[in-house]
């Protein structure tokens, strides 16, 4: 069995980045580096060493620590090939399709273009975790600012496809807001409405939302669902499509 542990760490107003540690050998991950003194805190506390950087993509708020943390670790950053030059500290590069192994912990690598062009996600199957960056939120996905429509519903596909029970680290704590605006267009899901009393207990509360789950996901968040007939006929473009049905709730969420 492998001995390894997850560690979700809120950075920064809403980020979220994760330590991912193999106890065996005694080596830790980090994806995406929003706040490099949170980080360093976390791992001061464990007693950890930091050996990689893994990074989703090139925004600011998941690379800020990069360099700071590299020169106070020596540790190896991967970032997706597509936005290299814009990640700092950058050693290596991977694609969709890589795998990479951090001690006994394999993490294989996923392209979802969308968000931005480079965009990667991170899935150790033996973990049963994904950790996703900003391509997918908890009933939401990010903004199109380097993608297209079509990119991004495909990404939306390939996450959709884990097993059911993979668990999903997102980037930020947006579920509150994509909550209402998913209930908005499918007002009479009751695994929807469900979900979204939830949210609102924890959040009042303050505790965070995340990880959700793919089966989850894959029953609430209107971003993996349109292909549903049901969520077509909703915002009416029923058998229109699946990535001009995306490309449209997209739209509107952007309005929202």
């Amino acid at each position: 069995m492998l001995n390894a542990e997850i560690v979700q760490l809120s950075c920064l107003q809403d980020n979220y980045c994760c330590l991912i540690h193999d106890a065996e050998n005694n080596i830790t991950a980090v994806i995406d580096t929003p706040d490099a003194e949170v980080i360093e805190a976390a791992l001061e506390q464990r007693g950890w060493q930091l050996d990689y950087i893994l990074t989703t993509h090139h925004h600011w708020d998941h690379i800020d620590g990069h360099l700071a943390l590299k020169q106070r670790y020596n540790c190896r950053v991967t970032g997706p090939a597509e936005n290299q030059d814009e990640i700092p500290g950058i050693d290596q590069t991977v694609a969709g399709g890589d795998t990479l192994q951090l001690g006994r912990i394999r993490m294989q690598v996923i392209a979802t273009p969308g968000h931005t062009l480079g965009h990667v996600c991170y899935w150790a199957p033996e973990l049963q975790a994904v950790f996703v960056g900003d391509t997918l939120f908890s009933m939401g996905c990010g903004r199109l600012f380097e993608g297209t429509a079509a990119q991004m519903w495909q990404s939306m596909q390939a996450l959709r496809e884990l097993p059911e029970a993979t668990a999903i680290y997102c980037g930020h704590e947006y579920t509150a807001s994509n909550a209402r605006f998913a209930l908005n267009l499918e007002p009479d899901n009751q695994l929807l409405q469900e979900r979204c009393e939830q949210v609102q207990q924890l959040r009042e509360q303050g505790v965070p939302t995340l990880p959700t789950s793919v089966n989850q996901e894959r029953k609430t968040n209107p971003f993996m669902r349109a292909d549903v007939p049901e969520l077509q006929a909703l915002v009416g473009m029923e058998g229109m499509p699946p990535a001009e049905v995306f490309a449209e709730i997209r739209r509107r969420k952007d309005q929202a």
